[in-house]
């Protein structure tokens, strides 16, 4: 598995992990839009430029959705 693979890897696990526990803290809604955002450089990265762009969007949509929740 070379490093791209890997980084892709971490950022979609990250993505789901701070997804499913969104409900215990504001920091994990925060934590999800950042993964979101690795897993749009991932996308640009590897080539698949509609998968960079529609997490770019999702990581813009947590990052307002963080700013929004009540602390």
């Amino acid at each position: 598995m070379d490093a791209l693979t890997l980084f892709g890897l971490f950022a979609v696990t990250a993505m789901l992990v701070c997804y499913a526990l969104e409900d215990r803290s504001h920091w994990f809604v925060l934590l999800f839009a950042a993964s979101c955002a690795l897993g749009s450089a991932y996308g640009f990265l590897q080539g698949a430029w509609p998968f960079g762009l529609v997490e770019a969007i999702w990581a813009i949509v947590a990052l307002r959705r963080w700013h929004l929740r009540p602390r």
